[in-house]
C-alpha cells in the first residue's frame, strides 16, 4: 500500500470510530488497539485495570499480526480471555515501521468487519 493510500484509509478508519462513539477527536493507534482488544474479548462496558488495558492492546496486536502468520489463536482461558501463540518473530524494527504495519492491519480488520456485517445483513 502506498503512503497516500495508507494515510487515506487510516484517516477513514479513525473518522468511522470517532463518529461511531460520538467523540470530538480522532482516536490514536493505541485507542484503536484498545477497542479491537475489547472487540476480541467480547465484553463491553467493564472497568478494566491498567494491566487489563495493556493485555487488551496486546490481544489486538496479536489478532492483527495473525493476518500475516506471526501469531495463531490458541483459545480462551477460563475467564474467556483470548490467547495467541507466537509462530515467528516480527522482523520489523523501529517504531515508525511497526506503527505502519499495525495501521495497515487495523484497516484490514475494519474492512473484514464491514464485509462480515454486510454478509449478515444480506442473510436477513
Amino acid at each position: 500500500m502506498e503512503d497516500w493510500e495508507l494515510d487515506y484509509e487510516w484517516l477513514s478508519v479513525r473518522h468511522k470510530i470517532k463518529d461511531k462513539f460520538n467523540r470530538n477527536s480522532l482516536p490514536d493507534l493505541n485507542g484503536i488497539l484498545f477497542l479491537i482488544g475489547i472487540q476480541e474479548l467480547g465484553r463491553w462496558g467493564e472497568n478494566f485495570s491498567k494491566e487489563e488495558k495493556q493485555d487488551l492492546m496486546h490481544i489486538a496486536a496479536c489478532r492483527l499480526l495473525s493476518y500475516d502468520g506471526y501469531y495463531e489463536f490458541e483459545g480462551r482461558d477460563a475467564d474467556g480471555w483470548p490467547h495467541y501463540k507466537l509462530l515467528r518473530p516480527l522482523q520489523i524494527s523501529g517504531v515508525t515501521d511497526q506503527a505502519r504495519l499495525l495501521k495497515t492491519k487495523v484497516i484490514q480488520y475494519f474492512k473484514d468487519l464491514d464485509a462480515e456485517s454486510a454478509n449478515l445483513n444480506e442473510e436477513e
